[in-house]
C-alpha cells in the first residue's frame, strides 16, 4: 500500500473511521461545541481532581505503551523517512488506532526527502594505522569512488573552527573533537549538537575536504551516532561522519603524539527524489466542545540503525496508552483528544510542518499541545506555556503529578520538535521531560532497541501524560494568550 494511504480495513485519508464521529462533529449523544471560557481559573475543582488522581493510578498498572513499543519494534522495526519501513509503519499504526478504538483515525500525506545511508569505512592510515568504527550524518554526500584520503585537523569546538584561517584548514579532514556531557535535563546534547548540524558547512568554507566528529553521545560503545546535518545553501557540500566516542578518543591520542595523522573515509551516502509518506491520527472526539482540541504528539519515524525504541516508538506509546485511558472513561472529555504520529522528525520535521499547514484553519481552536520525544525513562518535571492568570490552574494539575515524583518547573516550555511550527500560531504548550541522563548512550545507533525500555518508568510516563491530557480536555477555561517565545542563544 502506498504511503499516505489507510491500512486495509481503516478510513480513507482524511475520513473518519467505520461508525467514527467525523472530525470536529460531536461524539454520537454530544452536546454541540462550546467556546473556551476566559482566563477565569482558580484552580481544579475537587471532584476533576478525584477523577484524575483515579485515572492517574490506573495508569500505573496499563500495559497499552509497553505492548505498543514492543509490537511496533518487533513487527516494523526501524521506520526511516521514505523507506518500505516508513511505509508499513504508517499501516502498522493505523491498524493499531483502529484496534484500540479510536475515532478517526486517518493518515494525512506528507511529502518527505529520500537520502540512503550506502557504506561507511574509515581509517587511520598514519601514522599508527587502524580501522575506527564511525557512521555517516543524515544528509551526507557521499565520498567519491575509493573514498578520501587527507590530513586530519584538530579542532576542540565550534568556536575553535572559526577561529582558523583558509590556510591552516584547507586540504584536510578536519575532527572536531568536543565531548558531550551527561546531564538529565539534555543541556548537554544541546551544547555538542551543534557541531554535527553545522560543522561541515562551517569546515568547508575554510577549505575542508571532509568532516569527522565525535559522536553527539554520551556511551562508549563502539558505535557512531547518527542524525541529521544540514548544508549551507549556497556553499561547498563535503562528507561528514560521526566516530563511536573510543574511536574519537584513540584519534585525539594519535593527534597527540606530534606526528601527522592521515585519515581514510569512505561513505556511500546518497540523495534520491522525494516521496510519499504520512501523519497518523486518531481522535477521541470530545463530548461538548469537540472542535477544541488537546494535542497529544510524538514522531513514528526513526533514524535507520536501531529498531527506534526509545526514539520515538515510546513516546508513540506513552501518548497513544494515555489518549485510551481517557476513551475507556465512563464519559468522554469535554474537549478532543488528538494523537499526531509525525512523520519524518529526525530528517527534518516534513510532518510538523504539513500538519501545521493543514491545520491552519484550526489552530486557534487548539487549546494545548505536548509531545513525548526524550525517551522511555521516568518524568522529572512539568513545564507549561500559558497565559499568567491561567497558572493557578496549572499549580493545581502540578499538585496531581507530585506522587508521580513530578515537580512544576516554570512558564517556558518549548512544546519539542514536532510541535515547534505551532509556536507561532500561540498554541499553549506544555513539556514533560524525561530523565534523559541515559538517553543519549542510545540516541541515533543500533543499540536502540526494546530490551532498553523499563516497563515502570514508561508506565509513569503514561500517568503523567494522562493525568494531564485529562484535564486539559476537561476544563472549559482558555490557556491563551501564551507567552511569545524568545529565541534560543
Amino acid at each position: 500500500m502506498s504511503p499516505g494511504a489507510a491500512a486495509p480495513g481503516a478510513a480513507a485519508p482524511g475520513a473518519a473511521a467505520p461508525g467514527a464521529a467525523a472530525p470536529g462533529a460531536a461524539a454520537p449523544g454530544a452536546a454541540a461545541p462550546g467556546a473556551a471560557a476566559p482566563n477565569d481559573a482558580q484552580g481544579l475543582d475537587e471532584d476533576l481532581k478525584e477523577r484524575a488522581s483515579e485515572l492517574r493510578d490506573r495508569a500505573l498498572g496499563d500495559e497499552v505503551a509497553y505492548l505498543f513499543v514492543e509490537q511496533l519494534t518487533t513487527e516494523v522495526g526501524s521506520r526511516f523517512a521514505g523507506t518500505a519501513s516508513d511505509r508499513r509503519g504508517v499501516e502498522w499504526a493505523l491498524r493499531k488506532l483502529e484496534a484500540l478504538g479510536f475515532d478517526n483515525v486517518r493518515a494525512e500525506p506528507v511529502e518527505v526527502p529520500r537520502w540512503v545511508r550506502g557504506h561507511a569505512r574509515g581509517e587511520i592510515v598514519a601514522p599508527y594505522p587502524q580501522a575506527v568504527a564511525l557512521i555517516a550524518l543524515g544528509g551526507s554526500d557521499g565520498t567519491p569512488d575509493g573514498g578520501i584520503e587527507a590530513e586530519v585537523l584538530e579542532v576542540a569546538d565550534m568556536e575553535d573552527l572559526a577561529t582558523r584561517d583558509a590556510a591552516e584548514v584547507a586540504g584536510k579532514i578536519v575532527f572536531i573533537s568536543q565531548r558531550m556531557r551527561r546531564t538529565p535535563d539534555g543541556t548537554g546534547y544541546g551544547e555538542a549538537v551543534g557541531k554535527r548540524v553545522t560543522g561541515a558547512s562551517k569546515a568547508a568554507a575554510l577549505g575542508a575536504v571532509a568532516v569527522l566528529i565525535r559522536s553527539a553521545g554520551t556511551d562508549y560503545n563502539r558505535l557512531g551516532h547518527t542524525g541529521t546535518m544540514r548544508y549551507a545553501d549556497d556553499g561547498r557540500r563535503i562528507p561528514a561522519a560521526a566516530l563511536s566516542n573510543p574511536d574519537a578518543d584513540t584519534l585525539s591520542r594519535q593527534m597527540a603524539s606530534g606526528k601527522t595523522v592521515r585519515f581514510r573515509l569512505d561513505l556511500g551516502s546518497r540523495h534520491l527524489d522525494p516521496v510519499m509518506s504520512a501523519n497518523v491520527i486518531g481522535e477521541i472526539v470530545g463530548r461538548e466542545a469537540p472542535d477544541e482540541i488537546v494535542l497529544l504528539a510524538a514522531h513514528l519515524d526513526s533514524w535507520d540503525v536501531g529498531t527506534g525504541a526509545v526514539d520515538d516508538a515510546s513516546g508513540c506509546g506513552i501518548i497513544t496508552a494515555a489518549a485510551h485511558l481517557i476513551g475507556q472513561l465512563p464519559q468522554r472529555p469535554r474537549r478532543t483528544l488528538r494523537v499526531f504520529l509525525a512523520a519524518n522528525e529526525e530528517f527534518g520535521l516534513s510532518g510538523a510542518r504539513a500538519y501545521a499547514e493543514r491545520h491552519a484553519d484550526t489552530l486557534a481552536q487548539h487549546i494545548a499541545g505536548f509531545e513525548s520525544d526524550l525517551g522511555a525513562d521516568r518524568v522529572r518535571v512539568m513545564r507549561s506555556r500559558v497565559a499568567p492568570d491561567a497558572i493557578p490552574l496549572v499549580e493545581d494539575i502540578a499538585e496531581l503529578l507530585a506522587p508521580l515524583g513530578i515537580e512544576y518547573e516554570n512558564n517556558e516550555a518549548r512544546g519539542g520538535a514536532d510541535l515547534s511550527p505551532l509556536r507561532p500560531h500561540g498554541v499553549p504548550l506544555f513539556d514533560l521531560p524525561q530523565d534523559a541522563s541515559r538517553y543519549f548512550d542510545l540516541h541515533h545507533t543500533d543499540n536502540d532497541t526494546f530490551d532498553k525500555i523499563d516497563p515502570e518508568q514508561l508506565a509513569q510516563n503514561v500517568a503523567a501524560y494522562a493525568t494531564l491530557a485529562y484535564i486539559l480536555a476537561e476544563v472549559k477555561e482558555d490557556f491563551r494568550p501564551a507567552p511569545e517565545f524568545e529565541p534560543r542563544r
